[in-house]
């Protein structure tokens, strides 16, 4: 027969109305914390023994029935109930059932705020870790397909306009910065959650002689919350790892959104798997980048996981309140998205294609070598503003004849400057662009290069280490 008695039966008389069950229930979502709770209690259970709150044997009772009640829920045998409300006092009920008076010692020194606390911190934990390792094997397909395109020059872009050639490896890596600074992110906030609000209770502590510091250390945090209160009451973790979900967001988003451009007919550049891709139900000819276009609209979902916990959490006195119930629907939506995501665009970036013709027939496009040549005036000796001015009247011409800039016969340039010679033809073109960069972090194929082989040696390491 199942217990579905509430914990706070002594206090009241009445039974809880069904309306107000369905109502307040979590466990349709918070189900999901079941292996950190049982981790967590296993952690209290093993402190309150050493602690003499509780007999060894009644212990070791309890930790062998939470052990077999997480291999139950492995197994799909396990059946939560709404009327036990949350994940917390389902996993305790079954504990009383299988162990009797002892699982009732479980809660000692230990309330539901701090127990929430707890899991939520040891979840998020390892949802960073999960979404960390992921977030790497994109990089590294990223850096592969760099690898793979070396040498190809395409036009660099400011306001979608032409402006100046750049390294496709080079474009590549970008976005390989952007994640590196996500998992930063992301690793800085499991530093700062890493801390244990276990003893807490529900926001003052306890009389019970406990050893908030035991369970820290079993359960691998580097410290315990120096304030009750604020153990019981913090989310600020919880945000913390919802930013950084978002800015994660937002850079796939970019890449999405760039390569539904490059993969349309206008831009040709990009060369989608069709395994990847989805068709129409009234066009037979469509090859429709799907994916991405989710992957840019599941941002949107990410952000507004992001404002739920704002809004939620911005008006709340201290210490817990129920509406903090709340936060593990935003919070475990927005991993779960932002995890998808990463594989999808994982498999996207893996099975992509460049079209390296069509790309260099863009170069040909929008006098990419224009500020190579205003630099070549300023290394003349003539002033960047003048030469900027100069450089915009060859453009202007340039344009209304229909020709590139090497087109240009020398005597034609000197019109608008005596500065320019036979030299000027190892500046103009976009390979020889490419060659004259100079700088770190620059598009010069050295500088790549190098970058290049950072990244192949960093992820190596950081994917076998996952």
């Amino acid at each position: 027969m199942k217990n579905n008695k509430k914990p706070w039966a002594g206090r009241f008389e009445k039974q809880t109305q069904p309306q107000v069950e369905k109502f307040t229930e979590s466990v349709s979502f918070d189900w999901r914390l079941y292996r950190h709770d049982i981790q967590g209690s296993i952690a209290h259970s093993t402190m309150l023994a050493a602690c003499g709150l509780i007999s060894k044997k009644d212990g070791d009772s309890i930790v062998k029935a939470l052990k077999e009640i997480q291999k139950e829920i492995e197994s799909g045998r396990f059946k939560f109930s709404e009327k036990l409300e949350d994940v917390h006092m389902n996993v305790e009920a079954a504990l009383i059932r299988k162990v009797g008076e002892a699982g009732k010692k479980l809660h000692t020194a230990r309330s539901r705020n701090d127990q929430v606390a707890v899991d939520m911190r040891l979840w998020c934990r390892d949802e960073i870790r999960s979404i960390v390792g992921s977030t790497a094997a994109l990089q590294h397909e990223l850096v592969l397909k760099a690898g793979e395109y070396a040498g190809t020059i395409i036009p660099g872009f400011t306001h979608l306009q032409h402006a100046q050639p750049v390294l496709l490896s080079h474009y590549l890596l970008a976005y390989v910065e952007m994640l590196e600074r996500d998992k930063s992110r992301l690793e800085d906030c499991s530093e700062r959650l890493n801390e244990s609000p276990l003893g807490s209770c529900a926001l003052a502590g306890t009389t019970l002689p406990i050893d908030p510091s035991m369970t820290a250390r079993l359960l691998g945090f580097k410290s315990v919350c120096a304030n009750s209160v604020d153990a019981a009451s913090d989310r600020d973790f919880c945000i913390e790892f919802a930013a950084a979900l978002s800015i994660l967001s937002m850079h796939m988003s970019r890449l999405a959104e760039e390569w539904i451009l490059w993969s349309t007919e206008e831009f040709g550049f990009l060369e989608l798997d069709e395994s990847l891709c989805t068709g129409s139900s009234i066009m037979p000819q469509k090859k429709n980048p799907d994916v991405l276009e989710l992957v840019r609209a599941k941002s949107a979902r990410v952000y507004g996981g992001l404002v739920t916990l704002f809004t939620l959490m911005k008006a709340l006195p201290l210490s817990y309140n129920r509406d903090m119930q709340e936060d593990k629907v935003a919070v475990f939506d927005m991993s779960s998205t932002v995890s998808a995501s990463l594989e999808v665009l994982r498999l996207v970036v893996s099975n992509a294609g460049f079209n390296v013709d069509k790309i260099k027939s863009s170069c040909e496009k929008g006098h990419l070598d224009a500020t190579a040549l205003a630099e070549y005036l300023v290394q003349k000796g003539m002033p960047f503003r003048q030469a900027h001015e100069v450089v915009g009247k060859i453009v202007r011409e340039a344009i209304r004849a229909g020709k590139a800039l090497t087109a240009f016969s020398v005597d034609e340039l000197k019109k608008f400057s005596r500065l320019i010679d036979d030299d000027v033809y190892g500046v103009l073109g976009v390979e020889n662009c490419i060659k004259r960069y100079k700088g770190s972090g620059s598009t010069s194929p050295a500088t790549v290069k190098k970058r290049l082989t950072f990244w192949k040696n960093r992820l190596k390491g950081r994917l076998k280490s996952s």
